[in-house]
């Protein structure tokens, strides 16, 4: 149905590639389906209806289905970073040819309208083998193609995925060459969220290290790996290790939710500024962490919900561990700060980045934690004290006093 819209035109030679076919072939749940023209031009697909939607090139959307309908093309590198690409598509360009840029082989394989693969890079043969794979030398012209690399790891090492060695030794040649200064920021964010979004993050943050684009891209949080930790509190020891546990975990609390999954990365990145002499204890590393994590989020441009939340996460994560060790009114103010009464859903979300913090740790995976339940608790109590509900006539900042004494009075009768 894809390539026939009038009768007096002969069909299309239409072929679904990229995901679909790759997640079909792994017994997943296909997202988007994208698919490949060949022999056409510009002129004859708005002739058959599609409209165009690519500015760099040839996209077109179906007039009924709306699915992205691409022409064949070649790409020839023409100047640094990912954007540096010329694009040739026409009708003389073949499938093979199209399948080629691709970045792995099991993305170039593309299947046509009578279910038929065509594989000429043996994609199909990697993902039996759960090999990450290269299709050609030209995967080391896109400097993004490294961070594409660690996603997919992240997305596919629980299936039992690994990274095929010429493919790492051309990421690190590629780090090396310094082709990751060319990428803008909010490529970079791009490809981090949905690796935060993934089954395993640890296996982006790993992939990236042994690539040694971590140095480059996230320093910060390369910085902790080799940190020491006290046992008694990390049997894991190491605060990277420790980091990529957390990260994990977090998936597995709020899946699919990058937002947690960004505040658990960046949660420790203080352990990393403590003074030396005294580790492997880390006092106050969560205030030395804050404008690491600020750097951070500035340097990837990220958005202002992700940054707020991660500074929280920061800051707070102490404080929600000992959580009944701590005042009515150090909770009240803790409550403040977040801007809970204003953005009652950060409660369960600093209680989750906490729970994984807690959790992303050697043999406590299944560890309970009450603190979580119980931050949710105090902030339920003191979100029942209503300004309207109290007796006094007091107005301005004499009310908000009056308003913070009976929510600290509805916390401490939880305690």
């Amino acid at each position: 149905p894809c390539g026939r819209r009038h009768s007096d035109k002969p069909p299309m030679s239409t072929y679904l590639v990229g995901g679909a076919v790759r997640d079909r072939l792994l017994g997943l749940q296909a997202g988007d389906r994208d698919y490949v023209v060949v022999g056409e031009t510009p002129d004859s697909m708005l002739a058959r209806g599609f409209k165009p939607v690519g500015a760099d090139f040839p996209v077109f959307l179906h007039p009924k289905t709306g699915e992205e309908y691409a022409l064949a093309r070649t790409e020839r590198k023409t100047a640094p970073g990912y954007k540096g690409f010329v694009f040739h598509a026409d009708a003389s360009v073949s499938l093979e040819q199209d399948l080629a840029r691709r970045d792995f082989t099991l993305n170039a394989i593309a299947q046509d309208e009578s279910g038929h693969l065509v594989d000429p890079y043996h994609g199909q043969r990697d993902i039996e083998a759960r090999i990450i794979r290269h299709v050609s030398g030209a995967f080391s012209e896109d400097p993004l193609r490294v961070l594409r690399g660690a996603r997919f790891m992240a997305r596919f090492a629980h299936l039992g995925f690994s990274l095929a060695d010429e493919t790492l030794e051309l990421m690190r040649g590629m780090v090396l060459a310094g082709e990751l200064d060319h990428l803008v920021p909010e490529r970079v964010w791009q490809e981090l969220s949905g690796a935060l979004r993934a089954n395993r993050p640890s296996a982006f943050l790993q992939t990236l290290r042994r690539t040694g684009a971590l140095n480059v891209l996230l320093p910060e949080v390369d910085a902790l790996y080799g940190v020491p930790q006290r046992i008694e509190f990390h049997p894991e020891i190491d605060a990277g290790i420790h980091t990529e546990m957390v990260c994990d975990m977090s998936g597995r609390l709020a899946p699919g939710d990058d937002l947690i999954g960004f505040a658990a990365l960046v949660h420790d990145l203080g352990k990393a500024l403590t003074d030396p002499s005294g580790w492997p204890k880390h006092i106050a590393h969560e205030h030395l962490g804050v404008p690491a994590v600020e750097a951070v989020c500035a340097r990837f441009k990220m958005p202002a919900a992700h940054r707020a939340l991660a500074v929280h996460g920061c800051r707070e994560h102490l404080n929600i561990h000992r959580l009944d060790e701590l005042r009515p009114e150090t909770v009240h103010d803790l409550l403040q700060r977040i801007d809970a009464f204003r953005r009652p859903e950060r409660v369960r979300q600093l209680a989750l980045i906490c729970e994984a913090d807690k959790r992303g740790r050697l043999g406590l995976n299944e560890a309970e934690y009450p603190n979580g339940r119980l931050l949710e608790r105090y902030f339920d109590a003191a979100c029942a004290v209503k300004a309207g509900l109290l007796d006094t006539d007091a107005k301005g900042p004499a009310m908000g006093e009056a308003l913070r004494k009976a929510r600290i009075a509805a916390i401490a009768d939880i305690k």
